[in-house]
């Protein structure tokens, strides 16, 4: 029997599975809706498509260094008790694992895992465990050398929070530092230069009224928006940053120090930007109790 689009699409209404999935289960059935149906079930796929809709905010960040390459990626759960069981853990450290050979999250996603892909290892996962999850990010940094740091850490090589620091130079144990700095204090760019310029255009005209607001000369106002500017780098890239370490230094200072220089960093917190639907506590619970 031929297998339309229609069917398809009925198939997907009717179970939430993916399109992909959808197809498989009237090909292996012949055409058969609720044989196909009993398809999707038995692969626990119908289940894991219809949590697909629940918000993945918790979870875990790994990281995973090999020789001038380190990895971090996040991969979500909707509680943390799943974030806490073994199995999780388990195949997030698979996960990064593979991350090492790859170059981008969608790469990752179709990369083999034990025979199959890592986007249907996440799925398997969510049938047998019962709720939603997510491979959401990930960053690559190469150099010289690369450290990581985990803060909050749940299991090793995984937390909450993951850094990678790239550098030159041979001191490891201060480049964890500022690792542990940039968890912390999470600068947005590694320098000026790698600043965002909408970002830096916007703060300039912020600071450009709050100046002009002094009624002062206008060649007063740009020497004040000058320091103004000069702070706001120092405040929010890592190389200027006071060092939490050593804060009579800035981290380059630091690091020039110590003999490194720091090249590059990935700072992923988990959750991070996810916009999480709040509900009482009376609606969690009859939210639970319809199952």
């Amino acid at each position: 029997m031929a297998i339309t689009a229609a069917l398809v699409k009925e198939l997907r209404d009717k179970t939430g599975a993916g399109m992909m999935d959808a197809k498989k289960a009237l090909t292996e059935s012949d055409g058969d809706m609720e044989a196909a149906v009993d398809w999707l079930r038995t692969k626990g796929l119908a289940k894991a498509a219809k949590k697909s809709g629940r918000t993945a905010a918790e979870g875990l960040v790994a990281v995973k260094v090999a020789g001038g390459k380190g990895v971090a990626v996040e991969v979500n759960s909707e509680t943390d008790f799943v974030a806490k069981n073994a199995e999780f853990q388990e195949m997030v450290a698979s996960i990064a694992d593979v991350a090492v050979g790859v170059d981008t999250v969608e790469a990752l996603a179709a990369a083999d895992l034990g025979g199959k892909s890592v986007a249907d290892t996440i799925t398997d996962k969510i049938a047998t465990v019962g709720e939603n999850m997510s491979l959401r990010r990930m960053a690559a940094l190469e150099g010289q050398n690369v450290v990581s740091y985990i803060h909050n850490a749940a299991g090793e090589g995984m937390g909450q929070i993951g850094v990678l620091v790239a550098f030159t130079g041979d001191d490891g144990a201060v480049a964890r530092q500022v690792a542990m700095h940039i968890a912390a204090i999470n600068p947005a760019s590694l320098s000026e230069a790698d600043l965002d310029p909408a970002l830096i255009a916007r703060e300039k005209q912020v600071l450009t009224e709050q100046a002009r607001e002094s009624g002062k000369p206008e060649n007063v106002i740009e020497k004040m928006i000058e320091g103004r500017m000069k702070k706001f780098f120092s405040e929010v890239t890592l190389l200027a940053q006071s060092f939490v370490v050593n804060p009579d230094l800035t981290v380059a200072a630091a690091a020039k120090e110590a003999g490194i220089e720091i090249t590059g960093f990935v700072r992923l917190e988990r959750g991070e930007g996810i916009e999480v639907e709040k509900e009482d506590f009376a609606a969690e619970v009859a939210k639970a109790a319809q199952g």
